[in-house]
């Protein structure tokens, strides 16, 4: 077509994507990741969302083509594949990105082909008929790729496959940490041998040239007999460190090994004897190797932030990471835990901003999900973030805490700008991202709210006891999308997350937005029954959202579907 009439066909083109793509990507919540030629790169929040985007698309297309001319028809293929992605920047790499670019030739014309990965997850959720594909051995991929297709019944046709569009490789090294092995025969020592995991990942997670992923999720292959190929493939890394600790007595013993899961073995093995007063320093030094090995270049100040040590008090901090493991699911009396826990460790550590920070998180999610008057509990989480950053500003989760502090005062812009000193410090740090993600969406741009918090579930995929799936929700309901609202619901209900009276508000508003009145009841009864008290007009969240178009919209979506006033 470009060879017949260059002019005609790039004007088609831009038409398609203005009144029929682009505006279906938005009301979707996807995003275009980059353009190739004629292609598109798209990232979706969850595979059922792309998948009816796909078919939504090519339905409208094929209405809008009929009546041309087949030659002057713009048609095109669409190929879906879920899995872990690398962000870098606004683009995204990885072998999920490598495998989507390989079904999508394998689709006829106007046409929708998924991996056998994204089929057993729609199948059962989208009244769409498919037709199994068979296998197909591709390029770059050492295993076939089993596809299933759907074809437009106007338009079902065969095609042969194309060469697929080349996709860039992960720009940034990539490393989970899973949870170091207790070889001291005692259970007490579990919390030394978790710290030891948790401040590895801190340490690491400062660095921008890296991506890190979250201690929640890598904890969930502890005690597991997992091929290290596997984990590498289900968390999207390339690199894994892994060890133990033994702890007798003053004498600490470290093992830890770093393997290139691509093909290339150990990188380095290293064994650390030390006392537990230079434990931290023994830490450093694995960090320090870890760089050199992967040969990440620091830049700014990351070098010096490396090295910080945030407490020398090993107790403190073996308390800090079981503290921060306690509220969730966020549930008033794990939440009142925690919070004691906390108070402890600024006991035992008064320099340590750990504490300070922590107790200003838990009081700062305590008043945004709770009711009535949050003036005291924002200014007493205030003063103790801001503690905790004039005690070390370097601590990355003291300006986070500060941020949801400045929330509860709706001073959003302030609050933005806190998460991203927040994220500077430590780009990896998945909750820092997922705060973010809230507080752009309760400002006016739950489409941008909704993107931060998709990169902390990429960060944190495992965390499946965490707020994020409900935060998604939460986004998409105030994007006016409520297919992605339920879809973030469901997924979460799917994997047994927390599921309080928040969040079957706004999916019940959501499903109310849908027209499906009967589920929308349903849910909003559960809220109310499981918080009898729960009342719109004096929900703390809901008042913070800055416009109110935006929040009346909510608001009447929830009271329609049973929330009291």
């Amino acid at each position: 077509m470009m060879s017949v009439d260059e002019l005609g066909t790039l004007e088609a083109l831009r038409s398609c994507r203005s009144e029929v793509i682009d505006p279906l990507i938005d009301s979707s919540g996807g995003r275009i990741v980059k353009t190739m030629g004629d292609g598109l790169l798209l990232e979706f929040s969850s595979v059922v969302v792309a998948t009816r985007f796909a078919v939504t698309a090519q339905r409208s297309l094929v209405g809008r083509n009929s009546g041309m001319p087949s030659d002057s028809a713009i048609r095109f293929r669409i190929g879906i594949h879920i899995g872990d992605v690398i962000i870098d920047g606004d683009d995204i790499f990885g072998d999920g990105v490598n495998i989507a670019a390989r079904v999508e030739p394998l689709a006829s014309p106007d046409g929708v082909a998924i991996s056998d990965d994204a089929y057993r997850q729609v199948r059962d959720r989208l009244d769409v008929e498919w037709v199994d594909g068979g296998e197909h051995q591709v390029k770059n991929l050492a295993r076939p790729i089993h596809v299933w297709h759907w074809r437009h019944a106007a338009t079902a046709e065969e095609a042969p496959a194309r060469e697929p569009v080349e996709v860039g490789e992960p720009t940034k090294p990539t490393i989970a940490v899973l949870p170091f092995d207790n070889m001291s025969g005692d259970p007490d020592q579990e919390f030394f041998a978790d710290g030891m995991t948790e401040d590895l990942i801190t340490d690491l997670s400062k660095l921008s040239g890296m991506f890190v992923v979250s201690r929640t999720t890598s904890s969930t292959f502890r005690g597991q007999s997992v091929d290290l190929g596997e984990i590498a493939r289900q968390l999207g890394v390339r690199y894994i460190l892994e060890g133990s600790v033994r702890k007798a007595g003053e004498r600490v013993r470290i093992n830890v090994k770093l393997t290139d899961v691509e093909g290339r073995g150990h990188l380095w093995a290293e064994r650390y004897d030390g006392t537990v007063e230079n434990v931290f320093e023994l830490q450093d030094d694995v960090g320090a190797k870890v760089v050199s090995a992967l040969s990440v270049r620091l830049s700014g100040d990351e070098g010096e932030r490396l090295q910080k040590v945030h407490t020398q008090n090993l107790e403190a901090y073996e308390l800090y990471v079981q503290a921060k493991a306690t509220p969730y699911p966020p549930v008033p009396d794990r939440i009142e835990a925690a919070r004691g826990l906390f108070e402890r460790v600024v006991e035992m550590d008064p320099l340590f901003a750990g504490g300070y920070a922590g107790l200003a998180v838990i009081l700062g999610l305590g008043g945004l999900l709770g009711h009535g008057e949050i003036g005291a509990t924002a200014g007493l989480a205030t003063d103790l973030a801001e503690r905790a950053i004039d005690v070390d500003d370097s601590f990355g989760w003291g300006h986070a805490a500060l941020s949801l502090a400045l929330l509860m005062q709706a001073r959003h812009d302030n609050a933005i700008a806190a998460t991203d000193e927040a994220i500077r410090r430590q780009p990896n740090d998945a909750d820092a991202h997922a705060y973010r993600g809230l507080i752009v969406a309760l400002a006016g741009d739950p489409v941008a709210g909704a993107r931060s918090i998709m990169h902390a579930i990429r960060l944190n995929p495992r965390f499946i006891n965490g707020p994020y799936l409900n935060l998604l929700s939460l986004t998409r309901l105030l994007a006016g999308d409520h297919v992605g609202a339920i879809d973030a619901f469901e997924e979460n209900v799917g994997r047994k997350g927390p599921v309080g009276p928040p969040a079957l508000a706004w999916a019940g508003g959501a499903y109310e937005g849908l027209g499906n009145h009967d589920r929308a009841r349903a849910l909003t009864a559960d809220a109310v029954a499981q918080l009898p008290t729960f009342r719109l007009t004096t929900w703390n969240l809901l008042k913070l959202t800055r416009h109110s178009h935006q929040r009346e919209r909510a608001h009447d979506l929830m009271r329609l579907a049973g929330i009291p006033e």
